[in-house]
């Protein structure tokens, strides 16, 4: 079903949009806020076993590229500039699941949708106004020691041949990411929260409060 674009902003009205770059503590602000501010909360990540299942080669080429891929192909052997460019959900793949999902909650009550997967250029012709998106970007220094302290990317690469070259490759990938998710949200006018480890996360939580305008 095809929805035009005016009635899909209206439907989505209540949609509360939290993007940004791997380790920048996007679930943690989402979940604080839902739980202050009596919001449902929608977490991409969660669902991506769902949205791979719901997907055709068709549909998402790069994205059934990689699930055919062995560790080392995915993390060791192709450059990190190559992994960017060759990751579907980087490039908007199944983002319409996203919005597909996002339809199907009750109406009438606030949503925090939450997840990397949420890209300034689709996101942003969904807003009915300012105030609704905010993404977050992570410093190099910030990312490594999340992941340093839950161990995500550690996992992934001690699953491959050469554990360093994988872990060196990922965070070079993420970062390149995070920059241009930066330079997209800034282009578009949309705000970019910058995350360093300066930050608590009571800060960013105000910070995001703020640009939600949830006092």
């Amino acid at each position: 079903m095809t929805v035009a674009a005016g009635e899909l902003r209206e439907r989505l009205r209540d949609v509360y949009w939290i993007g940004g770059g791997s380790g920048a503590g996007k679930s943690t602000i989402a979940r604080r806020l839902a739980a202050r501010h009596g919001l449902r909360l929608y977490a991409t990540d969660e669902v991506m076993a769902d949205h791979v299942r719901r997907s055709s080669p068709a549909d998402s080429p790069l994205m059934a590229g990689f699930a055919a891929m062995d560790m080392d192909e995915r993390w060791v052997s192709r450059s990190p500039q190559t992994m960017l460019e060759t990751f579907g959900w980087f490039r908007g793949e199944g983002f319409g699941l996203i919005v597909e999902d996002l339809l199907t909650l009750p109406t009438g009550s606030g949503v925090i949708a939450e997840g990397f997967r949420l890209l300034p250029r689709l996101v942003r012709p969904l807003l009915t106004g300012p105030g609704r998106a905010v993404w977050l970007c992570p410093t190099h220094g910030f990312r490594r020691a999340a992941f340093a302290s839950r161990g995500s990317l550690l996992r992934i690469a001690g699953k491959t041949s050469d554990p360093d070259q994988a872990l060196a490759n990922l965070l070079e990938r993420d970062q390149m990411f995070t920059d241009r998710l930066r330079e997209e949200a800034t282009g578009l006018g949309l705000p970019v929260i910058d995350v360093d480890t300066t930050m608590t996360e009571d800060d960013l939580t105000r910070r995001v409060t703020r640009a939600f305008g949830l006092g």
